[in-house]
This record gives structure tokens, C-alpha cells and sequence, in this order.
């Protein structure tokens, strides 16, 4: 779910500042672990960038079976529009199996740039 925050960006330094928010649902019968992220980060102009981390925001968060964990971070453009996709590392607590959750691509811009 991205938001553009206007507040922060700055057209004239090419500085679009957006805030986007993942909720991650465990629907499996075990516990997971948020262990890792990568994120592909495109801009509009076809530059990109990668960044990988451990967990989010900080976190490592343990996901019980049908609970979620939602946070909310941000990324800087330099153009109005650009893509951001990726995948979490999760570990299952019980299997000790790790594994990918790809993230689907979603859309980053500014309102009014795209119709």
C-alpha cells in the first residue's frame, strides 16, 4: 500500500519521498520468522537499485499460524514514478525449513503522473 508523502519531496532537487505499508499474513499451520528482505527498487528511468537486510524496520518478527505483522517504511526516488518488488526470507519454527516469499511489483508515483 504506497503513499506518496508530498511534505518531503522536493520536484526542483528530484527528491519523491513515498511511504509504503506490507502487511505479511502467516497462513500456514506453523510459526514463521521474518529473517531477511531484498527489495529491487526501479526508477522511472530504468535505474535500479538493490537492498537487502535483515528482517524489517528493525525487526525479526515471529508470525504465529493466521496472525499477520504489518509495518510501514519508505523510499526515495528520484523520479516521480518507479517499481519496487523483492522477496522476504522466512524461516518455518517448526521445520527450521527457510524459504522466499516473492513480493509481487507495485507502483510508486506521484499523483496526477500517470492516467
Amino acid at each position: 500500500m504506497p503513499e506518496y508523502c508530498a511534505s518531503e519531496s522536493n520536484d526542483a532537487e528530484s527528491r519523491y519521498v513515498f511511504s509504503y505499508t506490507v502487511t505479511v499474513h502467516n497462513q500456514s499451520p506453523h510459526s514463521v520468522q521474518l529473517m531477511a528482505r531484498y527489495w529491487k527498487i526501479t526508477q522511472g528511468g530504468g535505474d535500479s537499485q538493490e537492498v537487502r537486510g535483515k528482517g524489517v524496520v528493525g525487526q525479526q518478527p515471529l508470525i504465529g499460524p493466521g496472525q499477520y505483522f504489518r509495518y510501514t517504511s519508505r523510499a526515495i526516488l528520484q523520479t516521480p514514478v518507479g517499481v519496487m518488488e523483492g522477496a522476504y526470507t522466512l524461516l518455518n519454527t517448526y521445520t527450521q525449513r527457510v524459504f522466499d516469499v516473492p513480493i509481487v511489483p507495485f507502483r510508486l508515483a506521484v499523483p496526477r503522473q500517470l492516467h
